[in-house]
């Protein structure tokens, strides 16, 4: 009897893990779905104003926003830039 326990104690560990998997999937995915729609043309606009200063590749610039608990927004902005000539002479 103590092996049929196991293999039904062992079914149940694995729908819990399986539900737990899928409430991180839930769980992510209403993260993405709530991204504000002018995120987009955010990066375009700061990728516009960049260039006219340091000419980049569009995928060197990087624009994340983070709702923390409470009323707490982050926006992280990353922009790899191009090493200077001079740097090279």
């Amino acid at each position: 009897m103590a092996l049929l326990d196991f293999f039904l104690s062992r079914k149940k560990s694995t729908a819990n893990i399986a539900k737990e998997r899928l409430q991180i999937i839930v769980a992510e995915r209403r993260r993405g779905d709530s991204e504000p729609q002018y995120l987009p043309q955010l990066k375009k606009d700061l990728l516009e104003v960049i260039c006219k200063y340091v000419k980049i590749d569009p995928e060197m610039l990087s624009v994340k926003l983070d709702q923390k608990e409470g009323d707490i927004s982050i926006l992280e902005l990353n922009v790899t830039l191009p090493e200077s000539e001079e740097a090279d002479k």
